[in-house]
């Protein structure tokens, strides 16, 4: 019987340019599915691959024209799985906030839960559109947020973390909205809120915590300093002083210095003695020789 002479497997499936830009047709389809608010409706046309998002700043925001029908659909598009519409719902929550604030407070609560989850987002035109959001709804409600317990730390902590991050747009974004921060909130219960992260496990987000935490304590007296904890808050800068990252040690450093400049400009505490012994008597001994070296320039 004659044998049929068997072709080399390598050619078996010539691989043509037309079959190449088939496969990579199929293969790319799965991933604009990646992001939840990234889904397209089936039904609809899909984004042309040049669709952007628009950065309004909050000068260029307008009133909405009818702001009590507007307010009932708000958070429907929030809600929304296609981001592009979030993004302009985001858009609209925050001339909600600019100019119709009374109408956006009773939602307040889920508006600030959409932000959370907008800034995990990995697309970064959504994460950046939800930190602008953010920035208007501190100056727009300020201390009101701090009764929003659990929807306001988050939301911090997402500022925090994104400002730590490698994407520089989306980083300075997020410390604009933090400097939106510390100008609109009273600083005792913010610096109560800011605590729990100069001790956080991601020492970039520690070390954000303690810049944001010193340019807190310069705005306070020696009536805040005390009312929030002096012994407390030496504490903290003497243990940051020893961080790993330098921005953390040069923010626990000017922490020191402002902690010194109100406790010795007291009438009660003039003699450089007493800032002496009250860093003895609050820190270790090895944190106290440090914190008074730091200072001695200043006596």
């Amino acid at each position: 019987m004659e044998k049929m002479a068997l072709r080399p497997i390598d050619n078996a499936l010539p691989i043509t340019p037309e079959r190449l830009k088939k496969h990579v047709k199929v293969v790319s389809a799965p991933i604009q599915k990646q992001s939840e608010f990234g889904v397209n409706d089936e039904n609809k046309a899909p984004l042309p691959p040049s669709s952007t998002i628009d950065y309004v700043s909050s000068e260029d925001l307008k009133p909405v024209p009818d702001p009590v029908s507007m307010i009932q659909g708000l958070i429907e598009g929030l809600d929304s799985k296609d981001w592009t519409e979030v993004c302009e719902s985001l858009n609209n929550a925050r001339r909600f906030a600019l100019y119709h604030s009374s109408l956006l407070f009773p939602l307040l609560e889920k508006v600030m839960l959409v932000v959370v989850k907008a800034m995990k987002n990995p697309r970064s035109a959504l994460c950046k559109t939800a930190i602008m959001a953010s920035s208007d709804i501190f100056n727009a409600f300020g201390d009101q947020l701090l009764d929003s317990t659990d929807a306001f730390d988050n939301l911090l902590l997402q500022l925090l973390l994104k400002a730590s991050q490698d994407k520089k747009f989306v980083c300075e974004e997020a410390d604009r909205a933090l400097n939106v921060i510390v100008k609109s909130m009273t600083p005792l219960p913010l610096l109560n809120k800011l605590k729990p992260y100069v001790s956080h496990a991601n020492p970039r987000v520690r070390a954000k915590a303690a810049i944001y935490m010193s340019n807190f304590v310069s705005k306070m007296g020696l009536e805040g300093m005390s009312e929030f904890g002096l012994i407390s808050l030496v504490q903290m800068a003497a243990e940051l002083m020893n961080d790993r990252l330098p921005e953390a040690r040069e923010a626990a450093r000017s922490t020191v210095i402002s902690i010194y400049e109100a406790y010795t400009g007291s009438e009660e505490h003039k003699q450089p003695e007493e800032w002496h012994n009250f860093c003895h008597s609050s820190l270790p001994p090895i944190f106290a020789q440090s914190v008074v070296k730091i200072t001695a320039s200043f006596q």
